[in-house]
């Protein structure tokens, strides 16, 4: 393993053929990123959450430097790959942290999975609204023109300037480019001129539709959303937690990327969600 510079608290390695990085003990977090992200797009949680449990980042087939996906696969194929990495870390119910794809990642890795994942922590989970016609016929135009692999090479000039921030993000992915920090505009940057292929992703979220399936999902869950997300309505956050049965939270002056804007409210929920997993086990042993 080599030390992720631009993941502090985390070092490098492989899993199943993922690339990977991971730091800390305790409590299993597994932070999963959205389509065309990478593991770098939780730059500003990484050294938080590993100083408090164990923290894993996985870069999705596909994306920033783990292999490609299968054709055709569907997203069930991508939650059974995340699945074959954290059995060969040992890793057991964990809190998993699935932001937008990665939200619709971790909700089939808790249905396919559910040894594997102990609590559930949605950020702006894709799965229904992103299965819309005109969703579908955005990702596509997105996947296939690849904007973020043009603007990427400038990042780490102009990444400190708002109004490229603006130009970048807005409003398509952030509420406020001035509340976004030029580090995390760097992470979620790090990541296109990696990648082997985001279409199949695309292509696979798509056609996926979670809802009549999350009544199955029996641990505890958080569904963050932010109150200005332009890709995804607000409607779906409760829509979600009402299926799972679990919480939401609205992030005021929020858009698509809490995890870069708004750190510290995701941050909250791996720590609710700990303390929900912690009495729950608290119970089972008194009943028991």
């Amino acid at each position: 393993m080599t030390s992720a510079t631009h993941l502090p608290g985390l070092v490098e390695g492989r899993a199943a053929g993922l690339r990977l990085y991971a730091g800390g003990t305790g409590q299993p977090v597994v932070l999963v990123h959205g389509l065309g992200g990478a593991a770098s797009n939780w730059v500003l949680l990484s050294k938080p959450l590993s100083d408090s449990f164990r923290a894993i980042a996985l870069e999705l087939p596909g994306h920033g430097g783990s292999p490609m996906p299968t054709v055709g696969a569907d997203i069930a194929w991508f939650a059974d790959t995340a699945a074959d990495a954290l059995r060969k870390l040992d890793v057991r119910r964990a809190i998993v942290v699935g932001h937008s794809f990665g939200g619709l990642v971790a909700v089939r890795l808790a249905l396919g999975h559910p040894d594997l994942v102990g609590g559930l922590l949605l950020v702006s989970p894709a799965g229904i609204g992103s299965t819309t016609r005109v969703a579908r016929a955005i990702v596509a135009a997105t996947t296939a023109l690849k904007p973020g692999r043009w603007v990427a090479p400038f990042r780490h000039r102009a990444s400190s300037r708002v109004w490229f921030r603006a130009l970048v993000f807005r409003p398509w992915f952030v509420s406020d480019a001035r509340a976004l920090s030029d580090v995390a505009t760097r992470g979620f940057l790090a990541g296109p001129p990696e990648h082997l292929d985001t279409r199949i992703a695309g292509r696979a979220m798509g056609r996926d539709d979670p809802r009549e399936e999350l009544g199955r999902i029996s641990c505890p869950s958080l569904v963050l959303w932010g109150a200005r997300d332009a890709q995804l309505p607000l409607d779906d956050a409760f829509e979600f937690a009402r299926r799972l049965g679990g919480e939401v939270r609205v992030i005021a002056d929020c858009g698509h990327l809490a995890v870069g804007e708004r750190p510290d409210a995701v941050l909250d929920g791996v720590r609710h969600l700990d303390v929900l997993m912690r009495d729950a086990e608290a119970v089972g042993e008194h009943g028991s």
